[in-house]
């Protein structure tokens, strides 16, 4: 079974900090990712940029606009699909991801969520 997973971060509490404390966070991840790549089970990770459009149809006419559709404080900083046998399993892999293992990471709102895939089809 297939689980796509979003991390989170709070960007106001990541920008109040200085360029320096946050490489030196980031640099922190690094170990954790191999660990998390170690077990095989992960399809693939990605990173986000902050740049973000959406698009919704609206009285029949398609809408861009700039930034997340929906208000939150939190942003989706990664996403990362696994494969796991089920949502115990899928927990177990997550949380070697640096979301949860660098401690620093709570100071930015670092979390993960999880979601079980109901239909994935791989594109070549």
């Amino acid at each position: 079974m297939k689980f796509l997973c979003l991390g989170y971060l709070d960007p106001e509490k990541m920008d109040a900090r200085p360029k320096e404390e946050i490489d030196a966070v980031m640099g922190e991840c690094q170990p954790h990712l191999e660990q998390f790549y170690k077990s095989n089970q992960v399809v693939i990770d990605a990173g986000l940029s902050l740049e973000t459009k959406s698009m919704r149809r609206v009285n029949g006419k398609v809408s861009v606009i700039d930034g997340p559709f929906t208000e939150t404080k939190e942003w989706i900083g990664s996403v990362f699909l696994i494969e796991a046998r089920d949502m115990e399993e899928a927990i177990q892999i997550a949380s070697l991801h640096p979301t949860t293992q660098v401690a620093a990471g709570e100071q930015f709102g670092w979390g993960i969520e999880i979601r079980p895939i109901h239909y994935f089809e791989k594109m070549e």
